[in-house]
């Protein structure tokens, strides 16, 4: 069993798609010609998009994303942490927690896509040997 992608329900696929890409550098490798289902390549695991109007003919009611009271989050990792929040913020992201160091060893910063998901932007964590 492998994880394959996480999909996020979102209002605009396209318009999420755009962001991803400006904000992360992601590259997007999909958008289905009904606008409605895309994915963006993040290495193993793709980041993918359906459109609320798509689950909600599927039966399903998916709720609103609200990073003050998140329910999940989606975490990037990267080697500068501050460039990386910064340009996603000059993507359109709302700052939600600058970035900081952690007791842990990890820099860590938080921000929310134009959707209301929260998003990590950290450094790898350093994880104790097992030996």
């Amino acid at each position: 069993m492998i994880l394959r992608y996480t999909i996020l329900y979102v209002t605009d696929v396209a318009s999420s798609l755009d962001f991803y890409e400006r904000a992360f550098a992601l590259t997007r490798t999909f958008l289905h010609e009904s606008g409605d289902y895309g994915e963006l390549s993040t290495g193993e695991t793709r980041l993918a998009f359906s459109s609320v109007a798509l689950m909600t003919q599927l039966g399903k009611t998916p709720g609103k994303p609200n990073p003050k009271a998140p329910v999940f989050e989606i975490a990037f990792e990267t080697d500068d942490v501050k460039a990386a929040f910064d340009r996603a913020v000059a993507a359109g992201a709302k700052p939600i927690q600058e970035v900081r160091d952690e007791p842990w060893g990890q820099t860590t910063s938080y921000v929310a896509d134009p959707n209301g998901y929260l998003v990590e932007i950290c450094s790898p964590v350093q994880l104790p040997s097992a030996g």
